[in-house]
């Protein structure tokens, strides 16, 4: 069994910069953020695959998001900077604990979910 807790999100004027966290309890293989802004989908950011510690960035938003991870605290970042209106959203990070298949953006593959923190981003 797996828990996410995240925190970090806020209201923050676009340009701005935001830390989101992850504490993280139990075993897991990949690790991700997601959004999902009202109305629509919820789609992968960022992901961490917690042994090799790869990482995969959203075309979206490279170069603005980075993910992170403090094995010593169990813990996910991800650091999004020049933030923008756009980014307002509810972010979930997620956890699986096996390979499997599929990609690491796509949803139905993360067994574990956190309950979310919403940023948001006036211009």
């Amino acid at each position: 069994q797996v828990q996410l807790e995240e925190s970090g999100g806020g209201s923050v004027q676009a340009g701005g910069s935001l830390r989101l966290s992850c504490a993280a309890s139990g075993y897991t293989y990949t690790m991700g953020w997601f959004r999902q802004a009202p109305g629509k989908e919820r789609g992968g950011v960022a992901a961490i695959y917690i042994s090799s510690r790869g990482t995969y960035c959203a075309d979206s938003v490279k170069g603005r998001f980075t993910i992170s991870q403090d094995n010593a605290k169990n813990t996910l970042y991800l650091d999004i900077d020049s933030l923008k209106p756009e980014d307002t959203a509810m972010y979930y990070c997620a956890a699986r604990t096996s390979a499997g298949g599929g990609a690491w953006y796509d949803v139905d593959k993360y067994q574990y979910w956190g309950r979310g923190t919403q940023v948001t981003v006036s211009s």
